[in-house]
């Protein structure tokens, strides 16, 4: 029997185990389906422009590949820029060690995208949240103990705010979700404008 586009339902269009708890912390309904789409930036794309395309595509994405999911499909994506150079998620080790190097005693932004994207009507609403961010300066073994841990990993800018990367975080002006991976004030004010889902429900 073939599957009938759904309805109702939220789809998060990410991986991300930080970006399902963050949702999950205020009980809001919903499945993951990671997006199988490539993140590379165009040429002379804008830092904004970038991460706002691609968080719409990987929504569209999966509303498109498995539409019987759901109605509303958010999907994300982060980067950090510092001077004129956008990270995302470092590739290796080597990596890893030269984005961390380089946002060493600095300040940098980071740019934290969201789409939610509506599978009946084709509208989409998006916002990009920019945070400013300052690392202490850090020492070589530093960095290489902290990249042996694994945190860096999958994370943008080689480095993870939540976790044993706070040691490095001296500042932050703005939005600290979305350093996470997630403008969350922003994402769920929308969810609520738009009747998905509503943080304080009257009593029946």
């Amino acid at each position: 029997m073939t599957s009938q586009p759904a309805t109702s339902g939220i789809v998060l269009a990410s991986a991300s185990p930080r970006r399902l708890e963050m949702l999950q912390r205020f009980g809001i309904p919903l499945q993951v389906i990671a997006s199988a789409i490539a993140e590379e930036q165009l040429p002379q794309e804008e830092a904004e422009a970038f991460v706002l395309r691609i968080s719409r595509e990987k929504a569209e994405e999966v509303a498109r590949r498995r539409p019987e999911a759901g109605r509303w499909y958010i999907g994300c994506d982060t980067a950090v820029q510092c001077d004129t150079q956008l990270f995302g998620k470092p590739r290796d080790a080597a990596e890893a060690s030269a984005m961390l190097q380089q946002l060493s005693g600095r300040w940098h932004r980071v740019l934290s995208a969201y789409a939610l994207f509506d599978r009946l009507t084709g509208q989409c609403r998006q916002r990009c949240v920019i945070t400013r961010v300052a690392l202490r300066p850090l020492t070589a073994a530093e960095i290489a103990g902290y990249i042996a841990s694994g945190e860096p990993t999958d994370k943008a800018g080689a480095y993870a705010i939540q976790g044993l990367g706070a040691f490095m975080v001296r500042a932050i002006e703005g939005s600290y979700t979305s350093v996470v991976g997630l403008p969350l004030c922003e994402l769920l004010d929308d969810l609520q404008q738009l009747g998905v889902w509503q943080l304080f429900a009257p009593a029946p």
